[in-house]
């Protein structure tokens, strides 16, 4: 009788040891042993108003996102993913308009198309196009606001396009 109690509680131990549970924390649900690298190509500004410095930030905003929230390795091309795209728009529109007829606020719209190849997956692969706005008052020059703004619209696109590419959200 001993005997059965300690081989069920070997057992037991057997069994409890090679389970396990895991989380991951960033997000990524992506299989490294077959997907290992990535390349993000550079995303030039194709927009009618152009502002020089957010080509460059935009595009290393979306190199440092996967190299912060994943383990892929950042080629310069031929990645097993790669995402590569142009920025579209860039647009200011007046809102709410004040009983002086001027425009009280104004939205500033970022608009990016993005070509996404999966070469592990080919079928994950898509192109789609991403928008991110924000809103400022217009008493405000956008010379003083257009960083701060860029900032934030820039970290949305760029948040969403890694959901949709890694995440599975």
């Amino acid at each position: 009788m001993k005997k059965v109690i300690i081989l069920t509680q070997l057992l037991v131990m057997l069994l409890l040891n090679g389970c396990t549970v895991s989380y991951k924390f960033n997000g990524a649900s992506i299989d490294y042993t077959k997907t290992k690298t990535i390349s993000v190509a550079d995303f030039p500004n194709i927009a009618e108003s152009v502002y020089p410095p957010l080509a460059s930030t935009f595009t290393e905003a979306l190199k440092d996102i996967y190299v912060r929230q994943t383990r892929l390795q950042l080629v310069k091309d031929g990645g097993d993913l790669q995402l590569e795209g142009e920025i579209t728009g860039y647009t200011l529109t007046p809102l709410a308009i004040s009983a002086d007829s001027f425009s009280a606020e104004t939205k500033l719209t970022l608009t990016v198309r993005v070509r996404f190849t999966n070469n592990v997956n080919p079928d994950d692969s898509y192109e789609k196009q991403y928008t991110a706005s924000q809103n400022f008052s217009s008493d405000q020059m956008l010379t003083d606001v257009q960083d701060e703004l860029i900032t934030v619209m820039v970290q949305e696109i760029t948040e969403s396009i890694y959901n949709d590419t890694v995440a599975k959200w």
